[in-house]
């Protein structure tokens, strides 16, 4: 049986403006990930994700070196049970 999860990852650093949404896109349906990723008005970015353990840590650590014009400081995590709730995954 697949562990499935769900998670939380708040980005901070240089991360508007240079693309990391669609970084973020691009890597979680990659990953075949469901959930969104968005602009907190902070200047900080942050994502939902659900899909296999091992598939969102995978995401976890690419958010952590984010596209080249990106200068991540920071990127924390919440992990919960699995929710089901997104069959998608979409920039917001």
């Amino acid at each position: 049986m697949e562990d499935l999860v769900t998670a939380e990852f708040i980005i901070s650093g240089l991360v508007q403006g240079v693309g990391f949404r669609y970084f973020v896109y691009r890597n979680a349906t990659a990953l075949e990930l469901n959930g969104y990723v968005k602009n907190l008005p902070n200047g900080e970015v942050f994502t939902l994700v659900e899909g296999r353990k091992d598939l969102v840590e995978e995401l976890y650590y690419r958010l952590k070196i984010g596209p080249i014009r990106a200068h991540v400081k920071s990127v924390s995590q919440k992990f919960y049970g699995y929710q089901g709730i997104y069959d998608s995954f979409d920039i917001r």
